[in-house]
C-alpha cells in the first residue's frame, strides 16, 4: 500500500465528525479533521441538549435504537461527569392526552427493561400531593404525572471536549478550513482544502463525510462522482424564555398536533423545543420561523398558564432525515452509514447520545482499507473534561 499523508480524513466538526476522529486516533490511525467554521458551530450547538434513550421511539418499534442509546447514556454519564448530569423527566397525563396512563406506564416499563433495570431506569407515578410543587404546571384535567430519568448536557461543550480528547490522541485539526475537492486514484484520495494560509493538498486512504446538513453538497466536490442518498433537511427550533428554570424536564404533548415537546431548565431559565419544519436553503441561514415561535409559545402557555414569560433567545438547527413517506416526527432516527465508494463513507443524520457508538461502527467499516496500527485507547474509557478551548471562530 502506497504511503499517504493520513490514514483517514474527516470532513465536519460536529459531534459525529469529532467522534469519528477521536475513535480513529484511539485505534491508532493518523487522522486529519477539516471544519469550515468552528467546532460545534452548527447543529451540534443547537440541539435539545439531551443525552437520552429516546423514549418516544418505542412507539415506532425502534427498540434497537433505544437499547443502544440507553447503553451509550450510561457510558457517557460515566466518562463525562463534568458535562452530563442525570435529570428527572416528568410526563403529565391529562384527560385529553393521546397517550393514556397505562400506555405511559407500559412504555416506561419497556424503557427500564431495555436499560437493564439499572437505578437510572426506574420510574414512578407522583402522588397528587406532589403536583402542587411542579413549577406551576396546569392541573386542570390532570390524571397523573410520571417521573423517570435521563440526562442533559451542554451539546457544544461536549463536542469541544471530544475534539480536545481527539487532539490529545494525535488528531490534527484544520479549522477554519474548507474542502475544495477530492480525487480518488491509486488507492487513496488526494484532498485539496483551503485554510487561513491558502490552499493545501494532502492524501488519505479513507475519507469520512460527516458534514451534517452539507453532506450531499460535499459529495458534489468529489471525483469520481459518488452516489448519494436522498434526504430531507428538517429544522428544529427552540425558545429560551425568561422564566425560572423548572425543577426538571417536562415531556409534554403539543395540544395542536400531539407531538412531543420538552420544557427544560437551561442556564437558570426555561428552554422549550423542538419543532420539525422542512428546511430549504443554505443551512447557515437557518432561524426559527414565526409559526415555530408561536407554536412553542402556545405549548408553554397551555402547560404553564400561571408563568407567562418573554423570549430571551431563539435558535434553530438543521437535521438530516432519510427521505421517506409520512411525517418527520415518525421517521427513523438512527444514523445511516453509507459507503459511497470503496474509500468514502458518509454519515446521514445521527443523535447526540449515540455519537460514540456510531464512530465505532465507522472505524469497523473502514478498518479493511487502512494500514495496521497499534491501538492507543478505548473511547469507552476515555474521560471527557469540560474545556474552555474553542476551535475556530463562530460566525
Amino acid at each position: 500500500m502506497s504511503a499517504a499523508d493520513y490514514d483517514m480524513l474527516v470532513i465536519g466538526g460536529g459531534i459525529q465528525g469529532v467522534g469519528v476522529a477521536q475513535a480513529g486516533a484511539a485505534a491508532g490511525y493518523r487522522v486529519l479533521l477539516l471544519e469550515k467554521q468552528a467546532i460545534a458551530s452548527a447543529t451540534s450547538s443547537r440541539s435539545s441538549k439531551l443525552i437520552h434513550g429516546g423514549l418516544r421511539y418505542l412507539e415506532s418499534a425502534q427498540f434497537g435504537l433505544v437499547k443502544k442509546a440507553l447503553r451509550e447514556r450510561a457510558i457517557l454519564l460515566r466518562i463525562a461527569p463534568e458535562l452530563i448530569k442525570p435529570v428527572a423527566f416528568h410526563i403529565p397525563v391529562y384527560k385529553n392526552s393521546s397517550r393514556k396512563s397505562w400506555q405511559i406506564r407500559l412504555g416506561l416499563s419497556v424503557y427500564a427493561l431495555l436499560g437493564g433495570l439499572k437505578p437510572l431506569t426506574r420510574f414512578k407515578c407522583l402522588s397528587r400531593a406532589q403536583w402542587q410543587y411542579k413549577d406551576g404546571l396546569n392541573t386542570q384535567g390532570l390524571h397523573a404525572i410520571y417521573q423517570y430519568w435521563d440526562a442533559q448536557t451542554d451539546d457544544a461543550a461536549l463536542t469541544r471536549a471530544v475534539m480536545h480528547s481527539a487532539i490529545e490522541l494525535g488528531v490534527e485539526l484544520a479549522c477554519p478550513a474548507e474542502a475544495i475537492s477530492a480525487v480518488y486514484a491509486d488507492n487513496f484520495y488526494q484532498v485539496r482544502y483551503r485554510d487561513r494560509s491558502g490552499e493545501k493538498q494532502v492524501s488519505c486512504y479513507a475519507l469520512v463525510n460527516a458534514s451534517g446538513p452539507w453532506v450531499n453538497q460535499v459529495l458534489e466536490k468529489l471525483a469520481p462522482r459518488a452516489p448519494r442518498l436522498e434526504i430531507d433537511l428538517v429544522q428544529g427550533a427552540h425558545l429560551l424564555l425568561d422564566a425560572p428554570a423548572p425543577s426538571g424536564i417536562y415531556y409534554v404533548e403539543a395540544p395542536a398536533d400531539k407531538r412531543a415537546v420538552f420544557v427544560m431548565p437551561w442556564q437558570g431559565k426555561t428552554l422549550i423545543g423542538t419543532t420539525e419544519t422542512r428546511f430549504e436553503g443554505e443551512p447557515n441561514t437557518v432561524s426559527p420561523t414565526g409559526d415555530e415561535v408561536r407554536y412553542l409559545q402556545s405549548v408553554y402557555a397551555y402547560y404553564f398558564p400561571k408563568r407567562p414569560a418573554e423570549i430571551i433567545d431563539a435558535f434553530a438547527g438543521v437535521r438530516v432525515l432519510a427521505k421517506a413517506e409520512g411525517s418527520f416526527f415518525d421517521r427513523p432516527r438512527d444514523t445511516v452509514l453509507h459507503m459511497n465508494s470503496p474509500a468514502l463513507l458518509s454519515l446521514y443524520g445521527g443523535k447526540l447520545t449515540g455519537y460514540r457508538a456510531t464512530a465505532g461502527q465507522v472505524i469497523s467499516m473502514l478498518r479493511p482499507l487502512l494500514p495496521r496500527r497499534v491501538v492507543k485507547a478505548d473511547t469507552e474509557k476515555l474521560v471527557l473534561s469540560d474545556t474552555a478551548v474553542e476551535y475556530g471562530k463562530y460566525s
